[in-house]
């Protein structure tokens, strides 16, 4: 009897509805460089980042997800990157506190929209985390980056803050400098990453707690493919990435590629632009 060569089948993949905090890019420049990605000397067109942003905002809406507004703040351009504001796990919001004196005012600007709209258990935070620029979080655990922003002390912190067990990953390359740049939770505990961009024990960490991950190659992550956003079915990432959301197709998903190029040149796209609000 010949062997059954067929491909098993992709999982049925089910939309959890999300809500996340975004802010319009109003302000947007790059007028200074805290990352490989920012270069002062390129123009940056202001409301063709607008535009591709609001295009991401309506497609949330359209997904069927929340979207509320933080306004944007005039002299912080990288305000639009709403994922480094803060992180919230079970209706609790630990703050952000930055690592470069440029976005150090938006820690306070995004704590206060929380107080504002009625987050009662907030943290102010004592060591540098960069929001859900370093803190990923999965069914089971934070998953939390450190070697280029946030103090590997933080995880400690979020730890006690949200009861939950925190993971240190470390990274190792300056490009992914935010653990978002090179690691997306698609659903539960099912993530993607790029083993490169993490110093050999953390991949070691990543392959024994999530052996059936998407491992993304070099080309996909150097255009931003892994910035991305899951709500359980549809993944939302850079259009650029065409090999990983194929890859993602064949697991299941339905892809949605984004045009962020203007936002990519301050180092955020997908991503960077959304906080998700868990309650």
């Amino acid at each position: 009897m010949p062997s059954d060569t067929t491909a098993p089948a992709a999982p049925t993949r089910v939309q959890r509805r999300r809500h996340y905090l975004m802010c319009r890019p109003t302000h947007f420049e790059v007028v200074y460089a805290i990352n490989p990605w920012m270069d002062p000397a390129k123009p940056v067109d202001t409301d063709l980042a607008v535009l591709q942003w609001e295009r991401l905002r309506e497609l949330y809406v359209e997904l069927g997800h929340t979207v509320d507004l933080i306004e944007p703040v005039r002299g912080l351009p990288d305000m639009v990157y709403a994922a480094n504001g803060a992180t919230v796990v079970d209706g609790r919001v630990l703050g952000a506190s930055f690592r470069n004196e440029e976005r150090r005012p938006e820690g306070a600007a995004y704590l206060e929209w929380f107080r504002a709209n009625g987050f009662t258990a907030r943290h102010d935070p004592q060591y540098v985390n960069e929001g859900e620029g370093d803190f990923l979080v999965t069914d089971r655990f934070v998953l939390a980056g450190y070697g280029f922003r946030s103090d590997e002390r933080s995880h400690q912190e979020a730890q006690s803050f949200f009861g939950r067990p925190v993971i240190s990953l470390e990274l190792v390359d300056p490009r992914y400098y935010h653990l978002d740049t090179a690691l997306t939770v698609l659903d539960g505990d099912e993530i993607m990453y790029h083993p490169e961009a993490f110093a050999p024990s953390s991949r070691q960490v990543l392959r024994t707690l999530f052996p059936d991950a998407l491992e993304v190659s070099a080309a996909d992550a150097a255009v931003f493919g892994l910035n991305a956003v899951s709500d359980g079915i549809n993944v939302v990432l850079p259009e650029a990435a065409s090999g990983l959301a194929e890859q993602l197709r064949a697991r299941g998903f339905n892809t949605i590629g984004m045009d962020l190029s203007e936002l990519l040149k301050g180092g955020g796209s997908v991503k960077c632009c959304t906080l998700e609000i868990r309650r």
